[in-house]
């Protein structure tokens, strides 16, 4: 079982109350978004009201119920979804899961869902857990929880480039429009230009899962981070063949080619009399890493300059906050600009349809206002009002397994 995200949570979440779980079932991954509610949370009326108007929720027209605590974050592996269930099970998610009064009495316990699993697995899910999933798009999601993060949460995107790591503020009032990029299986390539409305205008087969399925194929990882970290060691030049070993180490200055640009990935297996035992499996998978990082690079900058858009937001779990793949995606597209463009990262890179899907459960709380405001709050915060429930994050933590937040509504 995957917990590297969630095994510092075992003893506080057992002391809490967890309710809103969402899933997005991916290719290769299962990302999971849950809110686990603090002992003392439950406050009374007088309470309630003064942190209400504390929170400036006064003129958000709701005076339903502060619920503090968490957002947790875990992933697992799509091929051990029952490592998924036996998590769910154990942390008695499903308890805190919504009950449609409306549905069918089969179908009336549910959790959101979005992703293509969310399909393939809903019967697993019924059998096992007793619970159906209730679909989102997956799109929508994406594009949803990239929007709510990049108002939300403060430093949340960055750069990352020679080594250096720089936060980006974000103005939520000139967000727009932006191209995000989701690296998983595969790659989309979407034109964010509001809330609710988006574009795919281009991907590309060559992502997370090539690099993993390649990687395995060559190298014999048993897992993705067994992957990246094995990449982390090699050494690409031993594969790849480079401009100077065509141009007899010199650079290609006409073109502005210098002798360390790679001229073809994997290029040097054909000249070399090698077989793949040969080469060191850490050389295969930089080459591999840098090959398949470039390419997306690459195409998301066309993608960007086609459409006349300045900002590229970077997501999905090929990343990993993992620093050689981030600074040769920044590569790439520093070089294809000629210096006019910067790739940008997110913090939660990996969890975009997952909080997309936690979000979209305001749906199905009636007869509460569509409410969208950011509360001035250091060092910042909003509240996203849907419906009956509003989340508030704020970005006090330093690690990607949760948030501090605030749920406003049953």
């Amino acid at each position: 079982m995957d917990l590297a995200h969630v095994s510092n949570q075992q003893n506080s979440d057992s002391q809490s109350q967890i309710s809103h779980l969402a899933l997005d079932i991916g290719g290769s991954l299962i990302k999971l978004v849950y809110f686990s509610r603090n002992n003392d949370s439950g406050k009374d009326d007088d309470e309630q009201r003064s942190q209400n108007k504390s929170l400036d929720m006064s003129d958000c027209g709701t005076s339903q119920p502060v619920l503090e605590g968490r957002l947790h974050f875990a992933k697992f592996e799509t091929s051990k979804i029952n490592d998924c269930l036996e998590f769910i099970q154990r942390k008695k998610l499903r308890l805190g899961d919504f009950h449609d009064c409306t549905a069918p009495s089969s179908d009336k316990i549910f959790i959101k869902a979005t992703g293509g699993g969310a399909y393939k697995f809903a019967d697993l899910f019924k059998e096992k857990l007793g619970i159906s999933l209730d679909k989102e798009d997956e799109m929508d999601c994406l594009v949803t929880g990239a929007n709510f993060l990049l108002k939300a949460i403060h430093q949340e995107a960055f750069t990352y480039l020679d080594g250096q790591k720089e936060f980006v503020q974000i103005d939520p009032n000139d967000l727009y429009p932006y191209l995000l990029v989701n690296i998983g299986s595969g790659v989309s390539m979407i034109k964010v230009d509001g809330d609710g409305k988006f574009e795919r205008v281009s991907g590309t087969s060559l992502g997370g899962g090539t690099f993993w399925g390649l990687g395995r194929l060559l190298t014999k990882c048993k897992n993705f981070d067994e992957l990246l970290e094995l990449s982390h060691q090699g050494n690409n030049r031993v594969v790849d063949m480079l401009v100077g070993d065509i141009y007899g180490g010199t650079d290609y200055a006409k073109i502005g080619l210098s002798a360390t640009t790679i001229a073809s990935s994997f290029g040097k297996a054909i000249a070399d009399n090698k077989e793949l035992e040969d080469y060191k499996s850490e050389d295969l998978s930089r080459s591999l890493l840098r090959m398949i990082s470039n390419n997306i690079g690459q195409i998301s900058y066309l993608n960007a300059l086609r459409f006349g858009l300045k900002r590229i937001f970077f997501a999905g779990f090929f990343i990993r906050g993992h620093a050689y793949t981030m600074d040769t995606i920044s590569v790439a597209v520093h070089f294809w600009s000629k210096g006019e463009a910067k790739a940008m990262f997110l913090r939660h890179e990996g969890f975009l349809g997952a909080l997309g899907a936690f979000m979209s459960y305001e749906k199905h709380i009636p007869d509460g206002p569509m409410v969208h405001k950011i509360l001035p709050r250091s060092p910042i915060s909003v509240s996203s009002a849907g419906n009956k429930i509003y989340c508030s994050l704020n970005s006090d933590s330093n690690e990607n397994d949760s948030i501090e937040c605030n749920v406003y509504g049953t």
